[in-house]
């Protein structure tokens, strides 16, 4: 099912300044070698997961999605948060599900990694594999979402192209799914 843009663009209705109770921001006090003190805004956040995901004819699965913070529909890695105390592997196949309806085959965490040097953020990069189609999405409430499946040539383009927000987590899985070589 192919939604048309105005189906996932969400309508920018006022700006404030402050939290809306998602993020949660604290100031740090600081202490440096030389005695003096500095603040510092951290941003806490929940663990996430995102997957670089394929199916057994090495195409790669995204998900249309709008991103409050670039303002516009983004083709996306499949994933989000890692509930208190679950697995990251579990959470990984759950997110995966819900947003695709596919089902993979082996998954493995690549990549474990902060999401800024200002959070406590912790994200996880899953390698999935041979996934394949076995629901319809069923996305949460908040989400408006459409799954893509691209070829692999126009995935791997996609993913070196860094038009998503976890464009570190996609190049990593890149190289971790042997498409993409490091070092010379």
């Amino acid at each position: 099912m192919t939604r048309s843009r105005d189906a996932l663009e969400w309508t920018l209705r006022s700006e404030r300044p402050g939290p809306a109770g998602y993020l949660d921001v604290r100031c740090r006090t600081y202490v440096q070698p030389d005695g003096r003190e500095s603040d510092w805004d951290i941003l806490h956040g929940p663990r996430t997961v995102a997957l670089v995901a394929f199916t057994p004819e090495g195409r790669g699965l995204l998900v249309r999605q709008f991103r409050p913070g670039p303002g516009k529909v983004l083709a996306e890695l499949p994933g989000g948060m890692v509930e208190p105390g679950e697995d990251v592997l579990r959470a990984a196949e759950r997110e995966l599900l819900e947003e695709t309806g596919y089902r993979a085959g082996t998954a493995e965490v690549f990549l474990r990694t902060y999401l800024a040097s200002f959070a406590t953020h912790v994200r996880y990069g899953v390698l999935a594999r041979d996934c394949r189609q076995v629901a319809d999405p069923t996305p949460d409430a908040e989400e408006f979402l459409e799954p893509l499946v691209l070829e692999r040539d126009a995935y791997t383009a996609h993913l070196l192209g860094g038009a998503y927000t976890d464009a570190d987590l996609g190049l990593a899985g890149l190289v971790a799914a042997g498409l993409l070589r490091t070092g010379s």
